[in-house]
């Protein structure tokens, strides 16, 4: 055929040896050339186009010759060089939709999100995706703004640059607008870091209609592995939410947990290669990174309006999340008038109006913050710091619900965990 042949593929090279085949055998008379055309399910003029074309030219004939032509749509090398060399240096790893957002925005890369996928493809950049499970019914999100929260944790190695290490990923997303409401790394997911993003979110948004989870043991108490909830027991998180009138629904499976396994994918996707590009190795700083920087871009690419445009979200007091989102447990008071609690002997003042608290059954609360508070119902009896001393002499009839202010003198000295 000549040298042109090297410059077509071999599906079309092989498509114009059969051509040439059906040519000569009706061109010997075995066939007809209306039957060679049926054959190659083609109009018997272009039967008749070949056959010229094939007498004049030979195979080099039967080739399409647009494919000699270079396209008007052609993408100049250098830049698709620019592309790859962008991801190769700068985000390996990143996933396709991650990367063109970024190179898009901070690097003027005008191409489609197609196109950047099929270069890295045709490079052995990024593999080709594999095919999709069988088909399931999406499950409609909540009309409304705070209706239904999402609460998981996500165990991985978060920081990349200090392999080995697994930090836990704690986020909350909001069912009708898939917005991140929190993200935070904490070295494991329990019942602290889990009131602590819950007291972060509510104090900002309001109380939730309903929050949904797994069945960790923060969530639940199992009696065995496997088997169903005891949902009589409540745990420590199970108490606060129902004395806030928040719903606390658990999930059965990983596929009813839908939303919060596809935003964890994100988040180890996005997150961790982020973090790297960053040069972050700390929790601290990866925190600081989370909330300034990745939680907007999160939300701008990923959040949208609610079909209802009422929020759902219900106000709530700072003194209501203080005295519900702690370790409660109730106790009796000694006869030396002391409380006993993680091996501390809280020791309470005399009361106005009681000669003594021995005997009393009273409520022993450890605050996020560190700080123990006795109760008798709404009364303060007393607030003490994570070592047991007391913070304040309070001042006499004034025991009452609005002691719950003694926080503020609490959190300038034990300020919340990062």
């Amino acid at each position: 055929m000549g040298n042109e042949a090297f410059l077509y593929p071999e599906s079309a090279l092989e498509r114009a040896m059969e051509v040439r085949t059906w040519i000569l055998k009706a061109a010997s008379g075995e066939i007809t050339w209306l039957r060679a055309a049926d054959i190659l399910d083609v109009d018997p003029r272009t039967m008749l186009r070949w056959r010229r074309r094939y007498e004049q030219h030979g195979c080099a004939g039967l080739l399409d010759r647009r494919r000699q032509r270079p396209s008007d749509k052609r993408v100049p090398l250098a830049e698709v060089q620019h592309i790859l060399r962008l991801y190769r240096e700068k985000y390996p790893g990143f996933n396709v939709r991650h990367f063109h957002q970024i190179a898009r925005r901070e690097h003027q890369v005008t191409r489609s999100y197609t196109f950047v996928r099929m270069a890295l493809q045709i490079a052995g950049l990024i593999p080709k995706q594999k095919a999709r499970g069988k088909h399931r019914r999406r499950r409609e999100p909540r009309p409304c703004f705070g209706e239904m929260l999402h609460i998981d944790g996500s165990p991985h190695e978060w920081l990349a640059l200090r392999p080995g290490e697994r930090q836990t990923m704690i986020p909350v997303v909001d069912d009708a607008t898939s917005k991140l409401l929190y993200a935070q790394l904490w070295q494991s997911e329990g019942t602290h870091e889990i009131m602590t993003a819950l007291e972060e979110v509510f104090g900002v948004h309001g109380l939730p209609s309903e929050l949904y989870s797994d069945r960790a043991s923060w969530a639940a108490w199992t009696p065995k592995a496997g088997e169903q909830p005891d949902r009589s027991r409540l745990t420590q998180v199970g108490r606060a939410l129902k004395q806030l009138g928040v719903q606390h629904t658990l999930a059965h499976s990983p596929q009813a947990r839908g939303r919060s396994e596809r935003l964890n994918r994100t988040l180890q996707d996005r997150l961790v290669n982020e973090l790297r590009s960053a040069g972050i190795r700390t929790v601290e700083a990866a925190n600081r990174y989370i909330r300034q920087n990745y939680l907007p871009q999160h939300n701008q690419d990923f959040s949208h309006a609610p079909s209802d445009p009422s929020p759902a979200f219900v106000p709530v007091a700072a003194t209501d999340l203080d005295r519900c989102l702690c370790h409660e447990e109730t106790r009796i008071v000694a006869r030396d008038n002391t409380v006993a609690i993680n091996r501390l002997h809280l020791q309470l003042d005399k009361q106005p109006g009681r000669r003594s608290c021995a005997g009393l059954e009273v409520t022993v609360r450890q605050h996020l913050d560190g700080r123990h508070t006795v109760s008798l119902g709404r009364r303060l009896l007393g607030a003490y710091d994570s070592g047991g001393k007391p913070l304040e002499t309070l001042p006499s009839g004034r025991n009452s619900a609005s002691g719950y202010a003694l926080r503020s003198v609490a959190d300038a000295a034990y300020p919340a965990s990062p």
